[in-house]
Formats: C-alpha cells, sequence, structure tokens
C-alpha cells in the first residue's frame, strides 16, 4: 500500500487531517492512503512557499527552464512506471494514462519556449520617451484537480506557473493522490528548489483553505461545473485570480456525406475513451437527415459507428489499430449513476443500439466498475440523457432534420466545451464553426483538443473566469504585466506627449 503524505519545503510531511483510502477502479481493492490538511497544514506549506518564491522569482527565465527540460526528461526516461501509476488509481487503459503524461510534456515544452517567445517589449513611443512591458510572477498560485488527469491537468498549470517564477501548490483528488508523489520526486531530482513546488491532500475541506489563504494569489481548478461554479465564486470573493473548468455535454454532428471509416473511428473513440470520463468525451451525436435517402446513409453510418465500437474490450492494455480496449469507472457509485441513467433512457423511448450494462471484466477484475460502451438511439430533446453530463461511455443519439435543428439543440445547452462535425463539406464545416456554442471545435475529429500553443478552454457554463487554462493565454492567469515609461532628458520639441 502507498501512503501519501504532504510535500512541503522539499519534505514529506504527514498531514494533521483524517485518513482517507485510495481504491483502484479495476478491482475495488486499497492500493493507497492519504491523509488530509487542514488550514494549519495549508499556512506551514503557503510559509515555505513564500520563503522559496522570493528567490525562484529572482532567477532568470532561462535557469527556471533549465529545470523544466530536465523535468521533461526525467518523465520521458520513467514513462512507463508514471503510466502505471496513473492507470491504477484512475482506471484508464495504461496507453491511455501514457498518453496523458505526453500531452503534459507537450505543456512543458511549451512553458520551456517562454523564454524566447515572451520577453517584454519596449517602443520609443515619442522622441526621448520609452515604454517597456515585464511580465512578472504573481508569488504563490495553486492548481485543483480532478481524478480523471491525475498527471496532465496539473501538467497544464504547474510547467507555465513555475517558468513564469511562481511557488505553486497542487491540491490533486482525493481519488487519484498517488501519481502526485512521482512528479514531486520528478521536479525535485530535476533541481527545482525546496518550497517552490508543494502537494497537499484533502477534499473539500483543504479546498475550501486554499480558497481562504490570503497569500495565494490565483488558483485554477478543473471539475465538475457545480464545483467549478463554487470554487470561483468562492476564490474571487476572496480577490484571488481564479480560472475554474467545468463539465460539458459535447456534441457530434453527423452529415449524410461524412466518410465511414474516419467517422466510425472519430466517434467511437471520443465517447469511449478514458472511459468516456473527460470533458472533452461526446456526449450526444445529432445524426441529419431530411430525405430518405440521406436516412438511409444516416442508418449505414450508425451501423459503422457500433460495429467500430464493438472492437472495444474491457481491459488495462489499452491497444492500437483494432485492437482497443478501455477501462473501468472511477468509483461502484458513478457506476450505479450511469446504469441509473442508461435505464432512464430507456424510459424516455430512447433505443438501444448498444447496451453495455452486462460486460465481461478482463480476468482478475471482476470486482470492479465497469461499464461497457453503451449507445441510444432515438433520445429526446430536453430528456436527461440529452442535456445532463453522463460522465461514462454512453452516447446519445438525436434524430434531426437539418444542421440548424442541430445547432440549435447544441446551443440550448448550458455547457460550450467542444462540438465536432463529421462531413466532407467545407461550406458546412465553417458554418458549424461560426454557429457553434463551444471553445473547441472539430471537424472530421471527435476529440477537438488543440495542440500547443493553442489554448484549451470553452466557454458558457464549461468555465469561469477569463483565459485559458493553457498556451499562450494562460499567461495572465499565472503573471502580472508592468508597464514602464522612461524619459532621461526633456526635448527641445516637447509635445503633449513627452
Amino acid at each position: 500500500m502507498i501512503e501519501c503524505f504532504n510535500y512541503c519545503g522539499g519534505e514529506w510531511q504527514k498531514p494533521s487531517g483524517e485518513e482517507f483510502r485510495v481504491v483502484s477502479p479495476y478491482n475495488n481493492k486499497v492500493i493507497g492512503r492519504a491523509y488530509a490538511s487542514t488550514m494549519r497544514d495549508i499556512d506551514h506549506v503557503v510559509t515555505a512557499a513564500a520563503t522559496a518564491q522570493k528567490v525562484w522569482g529572482e532567477t532568470p527565465i532561462k535557469e527556471r527552464s533549465q529545470v523544466l527540460f530536465r523535468f521533461r526528461e526525467i518523465l520521458l526516461a520513467e514513462l512507463k512506471d508514471i503510466s502505471a501509476c496513473t492507470s491504477s488509481e484512475c482506471g484508464k487503459t495504461l496507453n491511455e494514462a501514457e498518453a496523458e503524461i505526453l500531452k503534459g510534456v507537450e505543456v512543458t515544452e511549451f512553458a520551456l519556449s517562454l523564454q524566447n517567445l515572451d520577453l517584454g517589449g519596449r517602443l520609443e513611443v515619442s522622441r526621448g520617451v520609452f515604454c517597456e512591458y515585464r511580465r512578472e510572477p504573481l508569488g504563490i498560485v495553486a492548481g485543483i484537480t480532478p481524478f480523471n488527469f491525475p498527471a496532465m491537468v496539473p501538467m497544464w498549470m504547474i510547467p507555465i506557473a513555475l517558468a513564469l517564477g511562481n511557488s505553486f501548490i497542487w491540491k490533486p483528488s482525493d481519488k487519484t493522490p498517488l501519481t502526485s508523489r512521482l512528479l514531486a520526486d520528478a521536479l525535485t531530482r530535476a533541481g527545482l528548489p525546496a518550497g517552490v513546488f508543494s502537494v497537499v491532500h484533502g477534499g473539500r475541506a483543504t479546498v475550501e483553505a486554499i480558497l481562504d489563504h490570503a497569500r495565494i494569489s490565483a488558483i485554477g481548478f478543473v471539475g465538475s461545473t457545480a464545483v467549478a461554479k463554487t470554487v470561483y465564486q468562492r476564490g474571487s470573493h476572496n480577490l484571488k485570480r481564479v480560472l475554474a473548468l467545468g463539465g460539458a455535454k459535447n456534441h457530434i454532428f453527423l452529415l449524410p456525406d461524412a466518410d465511414d471509416e474516419l467517422t466510425a473511428r472519430g466517434v467511437a473513440d471520443s465517447f469511449t475513451g478514458c472511459a468516456g470520463q473527460r470533458c472533452m468525451a461526446a456526449s450526444v451525436l445529432c445524426a441529419i437527415a431530411s430525405t430518405p435517402a440521406e436516412q438511409k446513409r444516416i442508418d449505414q453510418l450508425m451501423t459503422a459507428i457500433v460495429n467500430q465500437t464493438k472492437q472495444i474490450s474491457l481491459g488495462s492494455k489499452g491497444g492500437t489499430g483494432t485492437e482497443r480496449s478501455m477501462g473501468a469507472i472511477i468509483s461502484a457509485e458513478s457506476l450505479a449513476r450511469l446504469q441509473r441513467a442508461i435505464a432512464q433512457a430507456e424510459k424516455d423511448g430512447a433505443k438501444l443500439m448498444l447496451d453495455g450494462r452486462n460486460p465481461q471484466p478482463p480476468k482478475g477484475c471482476e470486482n470492479g466498475n465497469w461499464l461497457g460502451p453503451t449507445i441510444l438511439d432515438h433520445v429526446k430533446p430536453g430528456s436527461h440523457a440529452a442535456i445532463e453530463e453522463l460522465f461514462g461511455p454512453v452516447l446519445s443519439v438525436i434524430r434531426c432534420r437539418s444542421l440548424d435543428e442541430a445547432i440549435e439543440i447544441q446551443n440550448s445547452s448550458i455547457y460550450g466545451n467542444a462540438v465536432s462535425v463529421f462531413t466532407q463539406n467545407g461550406g458546412i464545416a465553417e458554418y458549424v464553426a461560426r454557429h457553434g456554442k463551444a471553445g473547441m471545435v472539430g471537424v472530421n475529429i471527435g476529440v477537438p483538443v488543440p495542440r500547443e500553443p493553442f489554448s484549451f478552454g470553452g466557454v458558457a457554463a464549461s468555465k469561469f473566469g477569463q483565459g485559458d487554462i493553457t498556451g499562450i493565454h494562460s499567461l495572465n492567469l499565472w503573471s502580472d504585466v508592468k508597464k514602464i515609461t522612461t524619459k532621461w532628458a526633456q526635448q527641445r520639441d516637447a509635445n503633449w506627449m513627452n
């Protein structure tokens, strides 16, 4: 059993709060334990972080970047070990765990580029008068992250915040605290000074202590919309800079001219990846047909999607090509909630094209939280399956007679993370890009997560706060811009500007 302590001032320290256990979704066995942090623990961490930040913030960005480069090298060298830990605690496949760490490496590489990308600027604005800006760290910042990406989501924040000269305090999910040990160890071995990076464990009380602490200047959060809204309200009330990302109900628009292979694989991978437990998973497929011929074509595409999905088995390995597997649901409570949602959808008139409620778990994992891919057809707009974020491998299919009808359905959602369209018509793709209410749009891509330096972030109830969590638009979350105006001598031709 792995024991998780807080990481403070370069040392592992046992928090003063209650113990909680970490259970693997694969078999519901206890694989670790951690301890909740109280306000006293948070205050202790903040004190160490403040002392370290004074030196770190004055360290040239080139030297800070060298630490992050060594961190990147350690992650790549130990990719298999970190992936195994991440997989065991959150239930995703090994391949998915590896992919999320590599995405974190990509954000680290973007952070490394800041030494050349954002050096400030200087301009002679009038004769003898110069204006410049310099980017400066905030001081102490924090990240509060969810269970579904124990490595990637924190690495959306940590490298950029550190590169900008801040001390960073990380509160991982109480369901998945184990990966934090490995990331903290990697940063330490990379040469990060003690106290610049800290880890604290716990649940709601710990989050509230972070939100209330006067010396923490900014907070990044990723989780459900209900909690994100609360985090934003409480943190902002305490005069902190807050960016809180919430949930989603992502729509895919399926047109009759869509490519069979591209569509089947893209849709299947989107709603089953990470067992559907990600804010970028496809939740609703709007199947668009206005004539009998188009309806026949849509039915062919749906058959291809179902057949492609049937190739996905349950297990931990992952896979490539036609051999693919899907991981487990995070908890027994989440599994039961998903099963109730499927049953409710049937009562509401939906037809099961694929039922995952009687899965075949991998050998030795019969006691885990397993649900196979599930496809619900003829889901009614406005029903529970059509509007609520189920957060599992469940795809709701709504039949639409026009693209405008589909866009109206998508626009009516309170969320705005992603929308995708599968078509071979560039005009239709552009129409969706213009009229879809989402921060991220995909064309023939089921999971339209942008690569760095393009930023990740939604709109509406999928995001509370300004800017994005990654990319160039994340810099203003973790830093201030100081403007300096200079004049050394009075000019003979002085005017109102100088």
